[in-house]
């Protein structure tokens, strides 16, 4: 199952995400989302566990758990669905 992990700290690590779910069990991948042009965290973050139940549960435990003072917040990761395309250096027309 993948999971959303938001409202981290920015200086949380990816070693320190998937340290944070080990807990609860198997941890395939955990990546903080980082900003392309600073390379800084963008504050949330996503982990892939094998196992259903073991998500479930690390969800229910990590959710609202204050971490670095920020309350996470956690749930199954939503796809992405459809995007527009963005819209670089046109005027605004309003």
């Amino acid at each position: 199952m993948n999971i959303y992990v938001g409202n981290l700290p920015y200086s949380t690590t990816d070693e320190e995400l998937r340290e944070l779910f080990a807990e609860f069990g198997e941890v395939a991948s955990a990546s903080v989302i980082l900003d392309r042009d600073t390379g800084r965290s963008r504050g949330f973050g996503f982990v892939e566990m094998p196992s259903q139940a073991e998500a479930e549960a690390a969800i229910s435990a990590l959710n609202q758990k204050d971490l670095g003072g920020r309350a996470l917040n956690v749930n199954q990761a939503r796809p992405r669905g459809e995007r527009r395309p963005r819209e670089f250096n046109r005027p605004r027309s309003w």
